[in-house]
C-alpha cells in the first residue's frame, strides 16, 4: 500500500485558501484537486491489491468486462467503448492480459478485419480471486458508509452524464440507487 503523506496539514485545503486570496471563489479548484487525489489514492491502492495477480485495475476491468459478456469475448471497439478509453488503451490493456493468459484474441466472424478478445479459464479464475480481495477492502472505500457511497455515486453521477457519458431519456427516480436518472 502506498505511504501515508502524515502532512501537518491539509494541503488542497492550504491551496482553497491561497487560491481566494489570488483569485476569488475556490471551492470548484478545491473539489476539483480533491477529486484528482482521491483518484490518485484509489488508484494506488487498488493496483497495490491487484499486483499479486498481475493486474492493474485497467486490466481488472477488461477482464471483467468480458466476464460479464454473454459469451465472455467482445470486439477490441466494443470493450473501449464501455471501458470508456481510447482504442490505444484498449490494445495495451489486452496485449498485457494475452501475456498473461488471461484472455486470447480470436478473429471476429461477424468482421472479417476485427478482433475479440476472449477471457480463459485463468482469466476467470483471477477475476474471482481478485474480486474477492478488492470486496474484502470495499474497494479502498472501507471509510464510508452503505449510504454515503450512494450519495457519492448520486453525486458523480451528475458529472458523468454533463459530460454525456450516457443518454438520460428522462429524468425520474431511479429506485435502486435512490437519485435522478
Amino acid at each position: 500500500m502506498p505511504k501515508p503523506l502524515n502532512l501537518p496539514f491539509d494541503p488542497i485545503d492550504r491551496a482553497a485558501e491561497t487560491w481566494r486570496a489570488h483569485f476569488g471563489p475556490s471551492a470548484a479548484m478545491a473539489a476539483v484537486t480533491s477529486i484528482m487525489r482521491a483518484h490518485q489514492i484509489l488508484l494506488s491502492q487498488l493496483d497495490s491489491l491487484l499486483k499479486p495477480y498481475d493486474l492493474t485495475f485497467a486490466r481488472y476491468e477488461g477482464l471483467v468486462l468480458l466476464t460479464f459478456s454473454k459469451t465472455g469475448a467482445l470486439p477490441l471497439s466494443k470493450i473501449g467503448e464501455r471501458l470508456m478509453v481510447h482504442p490505444t488503451s484498449v490494445t495495451n490493456t489486452v496485449d498485457r492480459l494475452e501475456k498473461s493468459g488471461f484472455v486470447r484474441r480470436l478473429p471476429n466472424p461477424r468482421d472479417g478485419r476485427g478482433v475479440l478478445a476472449e477471457i480463459t479459464e485463468a482469466g476467470r479464475d483471477v477475476v474471482r480471486r481478485a474480486t474477492h480481495d478488492l470486496m474484502a477492502a470495499d474497494f479502498g472505500l472501507t471509510m464510508y458508509a452503505e449510504d454515503e457511497l450512494h450519495q457519492m455515486f448520486d453525486q458523480l453521477r451528475t458529472l458523468r452524464v454533463a459530460a454525456g457519458d450516457f443518454a438520460v431519456p428522462s429524468m425520474r427516480q431511479d429506485e435502486e440507487h435512490g437519485g435522478l436518472l
